[in-house]
């Protein structure tokens, strides 16, 4: 399966099963700065999923994922590892936090819904995938229905003589017909047509919905009367004018549905869940919590005990019907800062078998993380401004700055990773961004000075540093 690596510089397709772990860990460098224990663990999972690929059916069916957890604060790239991973893979990738299915959440949804959201998202992967594929043919089709509303087809015409019969075609008629459609058809293309309005068939929409209600919970299933009673309501339509333009992307749209075998996308999506579905399970330790006999540790390990049998292997019953979460990778993650990965029910922890740690960032990942990724801080932001005509630069002493007041107030107050950044940033260029609009042709250098002029009264100020950095 060959896929595209995002941010490559050449843009080029790279077959991911020629992926060697430390060209893995490599693409998830330009994304995520340090963790190298948690980029091999999840390059070694990845590349484990593609040997087993290569077995023979009856051993592959044994060869169960490695299910990791990750030990780290916040902010130190958990969850973006894991999602550049899957996004990499092309994967269907699914993140959610454990805490939700505990107390009221935990009688909202149950626990399988993660695995039905899972699929949700694959088949929506996949119909992107097929739109791609038709596009051109459901362009085409829509500018021939089109050009038949603009220009009617001139219905044959026959001699109202008995000579056998014989049908006489207005040849000099149709061959007028055909000139004036290509001449719309050029109009069409360069746009000229556009404002013009016409009058098309639209299909309602508008069926009411059921809410599902099961013995494992709540869940919105969205099954609506036209999917379950098709044959009473049919495929009503009402007349609507619109401008060339919209009735061209409405009739687009129409036609690369029709050409999209759903029965087809349904049974990819489900095979892709099923063989290379990645679940990411956020906050996993605020279900660490062993049976205390009250209060909220029994929910937790109920939940613990309702997540067991999914990343153990099950079938769950979707909408689009069963799915197997026998090979589906699950990567955990939690601070552990009053739990420990122990914590977790034995059997749990058995299907958690490869435990990494994430580094809390210093000073120089501050600084890497402002200017190295893909889509650094810095860039973003030099992006942003270009938009306004303004030309921002900054100096390596001001990035020094920003770096140092980060990691100060990770250390002084809540360590929220390099989250922080995002927020020192907005203080620092809070005046630039405000006034932008009006310094269009200017070229603006934020030095060390500047960037302490900006945070110094918030940082003389303990209590204000706490409230907005």
């Amino acid at each position: 399966m060959a896929i595209y690596l995002p941010g490559t510089a050449e843009e080029e397709h790279i077959a991911l099963d020629e992926l060697t772990p430390r060209e893995i860990v490599a693409e998830l460098d330009k994304y995520v700065i340090g963790q190298n224990a948690a980029k091999r663990a999840v390059a070694i999972a990845l590349r484990n999923r593609m040997r087993r690929q290569k077995l023979a059916p009856d051993l592959a069916e044994e060869v169960i994922p490695k299910n990791i957890i990750m030990i780290g604060p916040t902010g130190v790239g958990k969850t973006e590892i894991a999602r550049r991973l899957a996004k990499l893979a092309n994967s269907p990738f699914l993140k959610v936090e454990a805490s939700k299915f505990t107390e009221v959440g935990y009688v909202g949804r149950d626990v399988e819904s993660m695995i039905r959201d899972l699929v949700d998202i694959a088949i929506d992967m996949v119909r992107e995938e097929k739109l791609e594929d038709v596009a051109d043919k459901a362009e085409l089709n829509a500018e021939e229905r089109l050009l038949d509303i603009l220009l009617p087809p001139v219905a044959s015409r026959s001699s109202e003589s008995n000579t056998g019969g014989l049908v006489l075609e207005g040849t000099s008629s149709s061959e007028s017909q055909n000139r004036t459609r290509e001449k719309l058809r050029q109009q069409l293309r360069e746009g000229k047509l556009d404002d013009r309005m016409v009058e098309i068939d639209v299909r309602e929409r508008n069926f009411p919905s059921f809410e599902i209600i099961s013995n494992q919970g709540v869940e919105e299933m969205d099954v609506n009367i036209k999917d379950m009673l098709p044959n009473l309501f049919g495929q009503r339509t009402k007349k609507r004018k619109l401008k060339v333009n919209e009735a061209f992307e409405y009739l687009i749209q129409e036609e690369e549905q029709r050409l999209i075998d759903m029965d087809q996308v349904t049974r990819i999506a489900i095979d892709r869940v099923e063989d290379s579905g990645i679940v990411f399970l956020d906050e996993i330790d605020k279900i660490a919590g062993r049976e205390s006999g009250h209060g909220p540790d029994v929910s937790r390990e109920g939940v613990q005990r309702d997540i067991l049998p999914i990343v153990e292997g099950t079938t769950v019953n979707s909408r689009y019907g069963m799915v197997r979460t026998d090979h589906i990778l699950f990567i955990a993650a939690g601070a552990f800062h009053v739990s420990k990965p122990s914590d977790l029910i034995p059997e749990l922890q058995g299907r958690f078998p490869i435990r990494v740690e994430l580094q809390s960032l210093t000073m120089q990942d501050f600084i890497r993380i402002l200017t190295e990724p893909k889509s650094s801080l810095v860039k973003q932001y030099t992006a942003l401004l270009e938009t306004e005509g303004v030309q921002l630069e900054f100096t390596r002493e001001a990035l020094e700055e920003v770096a140092r007041f980060a990691f100060r107030v990770n250390e002084g107050t809540e360590n929220i990773g390099a989250r922080r950044l995002h927020t020192i940033m907005e203080r620092v260029l809070d005046e630039i961004s405000f006034d932008a609009p009006d310094k269009k042709g200017e070229h603006i250098t934020v030095d060390a000075q500047y960037v302490g002029k900006m945070l110094a009264d918030i940082v003389k100020d303990q209590d204000l540093s706490r409230y907005i950095l």
